[in-house]
């Protein structure tokens, strides 16, 4: 397959590419900065002006929107909110513009979404069905709009996929590792109150449910990006300090987390607990269903380590 990625330089992107390249398949990269082509990859430029990448793409079976910035990187001023919601928009808006200017469309756009629009819950379970029912907020707002945008894609005749991604856990990048270096230093315990919903998904299951996806006709709109075992905090840091061999004992209240994080501590205080029926409606395995799994996959290598 020919299969462009808009934002493949990226956490999720290159996880993806490799998964990719992989299956013997021809990745197209959208970015500003291009490289040169190595093996099957290909570096398209886009977003910058005088760019046409309409001109250099050849006939797509699947085009990927992960571009965004990064919510999880510098504290959540005015200015940084507003660079989070605008580059969401405009990238999704070039992407629509790039399909309706394509010859040859591809019969899936894969658009990135995140569970934040089920805003945040302790008492809830969300599925795809779900929109409301949680508390309104940035995140949820910001996400409203990215999907709205994203579906204008289904005006072209073009099967849009919404994957609403969780907390995605991979050992040296997300948010895995600023997690992780607490109980390193034996200073790890929970976040909060530690009653928070963690929707979390291992690396390797993002990108084979992607894959799924594109593969999987039948599958339209939103699709929980998430392991059908959510856990609370306290169990999540309980387990990483029993992975770990560490202990699980010096809480941080919220205050002082929103005191060093502000309006971004939301991310680790605050959560909804969101399950992936339509993965496993359609027949979906996850190879990673529970987070000791996951996280024992992850760190197996400090685990052997401490032998």
């Amino acid at each position: 397959m020919n299969i462009a990625i808009a934002g493949g330089t990226g956490f999720i992107g290159t996880a993806l590419t490799e998964y990719f390249i992989s299956q013997s398949h021809q990745v197209y990269i959208l970015t500003r900065t291009p490289k040169e082509k190595k093996a099957n990859v290909h570096y398209v430029q886009w977003l910058v002006s005088g760019a046409k990448p309409e001109e250099r793409l050849p006939p797509l079976d699947a085009f990927i929107n992960l571009a965004g910035d990064s919510i999880g990187t510098g504290r959540w001023t005015e200015q940084k909110k507003a660079r989070i919601l605008k580059s969401r928009i405009k990238a999704t808006n070039t992407a629509i513009t790039l399909l309706q200017q394509l010859e040859h469309k591809p019969s899936v756009f894969v658009n990135a979404s995140a569970i934040g629009i089920y805003g945040h819950s302790t008492t809830h379970t969300f599925t795809e069905d779900d929109v409301a029912g949680g508390e309104n907020n940035f995140l949820k707002e910001v996400v409203l709009q990215w999907e709205t945008e994203a579906l204008k894609a289904n005006e072209l005749g073009i099967r849009t996929v919404l994957p609403r991604l969780g907390l995605v856990l991979d050992k040296n990048e997300g948010a895995l590792p600023k997690m992780l270096l607490p109980y390193r230093l034996f200073a790890g315990g929970a976040l909060g109150s530690g009653d928070q919903w963690y929707s979390w998904v291992h690396i390797q299951d993002v990108v084979r449910l992607i894959d799924f996806v594109i593969k999987t006709n039948e599958i339209e709109e939103a699709i929980n990006v998430v392991s059908p075992q959510p856990v609370q905090m306290k169990e999540m840091g309980k387990t990483i300090a029993a992975v770990l061999k560490r202990p699980h004992w010096l809480p941080t209240p919220a205050f002082a987390l929103k005191l060093l994080l502000g309006e971004m501590s939301s991310l680790l205080l605050q959560g909804q607990r969101v399950l992936p029926e339509k993965a496993l409606r359609h027949g979906f395995k996850f190879n990673y269903s529970t987070i000791d799994g996951a996280l024992h996959d992850l760190l197996r290598q400090d685990v052997h380590s401490e032998r």
